[in-house]
């Protein structure tokens, strides 16, 4: 547990906090459709019993969270599991309650996420997808480093409207 500066407590989630994450992310789901890849029909932590199920991979799989002092925001980690890429971990899901967005919380999030990753023996990478509809996203995550290294053409659609998706990595050397 860690109190940032900017007065989150940011944890990983623990099986107590599956219904409070739960929700969180169905939230997010229907708040911004195309920053994510998942719908709330198809999101492979759409219920509690689910998100729980993934906290019992940890530490190879994470998910952080920010508090003040209910949870505001969260973002998931997991390490590639096939043994020639598990040199590498993949960053999902990040989202912040938008009354709590420009107070820093995302950043404080992402650095407790590669903090994490950098503790995970072997790890040398952090790989991530980020939506075009998600530009402020995009930034934090070229202002900590990660570079652009593939575009996807209409990686996302919903309601009538397609996205293209980057693909970013940072070496954690």
């Amino acid at each position: 547990m860690r109190r940032h500066p900017g007065g989150s407590l940011i944890r990983a989630l623990r099986a107590h906090d599956a219904e409070a994450y739960a929700a969180v992310r169905r939230h997010a789901l229907l708040e911004a459709p195309l920053a994510f890849g998942a719908s709330p029909a198809d999101d492979f932590a759409a219920g509690p019993e689910a998100v729980r199920e993934q906290l019992r991979r940890a530490p190879a799989w994470v998910i952080l969270g920010a508090f003040r002092p209910a949870l505001i925001g969260a973002v998931g980690l997991f390490r590639d599991r096939r043994l020639k890429s598990a040199h590498k971990a993949h960053l999902w899901g990040m989202y912040v309650a938008p009354s709590y967005r420009r107070e820093g919380v995302a950043a404080e999030l992402l650095q407790a996420a590669l903090q994490h990753a950098r503790a995970l023996p072997r790890m040398s990478w952090v790989h991530l997808s980020v939506s075009a509809a998600a530009p402020e996203a995009q930034r934090l995550y070229e202002r900590a480093g990660f570079r652009v290294w593939g575009t996807e053409p209409d990686a996302l659609r919903h309601d009538g409207h397609a996205v293209v998706t980057h693909h970013m990595a940072l070496h954690l050397g």
